[in-house]
């Protein structure tokens, strides 16, 4: 079928279009990276700005996951429309993502499980421009082995209904959720790292009432969050900054925040 893969949309544009650049820009963010050893993040949350801006703040987080890249073999990923408007989340109906780096197959039987659920519709409209979640694949497909992948482009949604659908796909080790967000948008530096330093403690506080102008993946994160309480997951900032700290001006910046959450350890409840 010709609609069977969805083909990229940014490359070349957010990221490298050369998948040997590509591949090689990858390496050296991930490089960069301090070692953090540490348990296996369950959830993360990361930008999606051009990798210029932001591509050092999602290395900062993605660079934990690569211990784990035989343990997780499915990824939720949730992000934001920009383009086209979604009432609750899109699924596509496409069977692949491809990136310059390749193809990444699409968990049709996960899509499945999630058909009776009122909130999720099936749009690739709404996917094929979009590039909140696309340019989280070639840092998934870095520090990961073969994965397959449940895409969820997220509109007006309440905490409630995305956290249902997490909770369907919740799965065990085997399964990670990625949230796709920036932080703020469009303020001048110092108000922006104000903003910015207040959304990224009421996340840490788990707060579900982030809202779409302190986070663009609002709704995605505030289901997230919702589940995170339920299943008593830890938040840890792994790194923020905004666009005037890596390439652009500081007249109007867009903040970025980088999350990982993780399930309590034994015995402490």
């Amino acid at each position: 079928m010709a609609h069977a893969v969805r083909p990229p949309a940014v490359a070349g544009a957010f990221y490298p279009g050369d998948a040997r650049i590509l591949a090689a820009d990858l390496r050296q963010m991930l490089a960069d990276v301090p070692p953090a050893p540490g348990r296996q993040p369950k959830a993360v949350i990361a930008p999606h700005a051009g990798y210029i801006y932001s591509g050092p703040t999602a290395a900062a987080v993605y660079a934990r996951l690569a211990p784990w890249k035989d343990v997780v073999t499915r990824v939720i990923l949730l992000g934001p429309t920009h383009r086209v408007p979604v009432r609750g989340l899109a699924a596509p109906a496409a069977d692949a993502f491809a990136t310059p780096l390749g193809t990444v197959a699409i968990d049709r039987a996960a899509l499945a499980s999630l058909a009776d659920l009122p909130q999720v519709v099936v749009s690739d409209a709404a996917h094929a421009p979009e590039h909140s979640l696309e340019v989280h694949l070639p840092f998934l497909q870095a520090v990961l082995g073969d994965f397959t992948l449940v895409p969820l482009a997220v509109g007006h949604a309440p905490a409630t209904a995305v956290a249902e659908v997490l909770e369907r796909l919740w799965g065990g080790p085997e399964t990670l959720v990625v949230i796709s967000s920036d932080l703020s948008h469009f303020l001048p530096y110092a108000a922006a790292r104000e903003v910015d330093d207040a959304t990224c403690r009421r996340i840490l506080h788990l707060d579900t009432d982030i809202a779409p102008d302190e986070a663009c993946g609002a709704y995605p994160i505030n289901g997230l969050l919702l589940a995170a309480r339920r299943h008593g997951l830890r938040p840890l900032l792994v790194d923020h900054c905004n666009s005037g700290d890596t390439a652009g001006d500081k007249s109007r910046v867009v903040g970025y925040g980088a999350f990982a959450f993780y399930e309590p350890e034994a015995g402490h409840g």
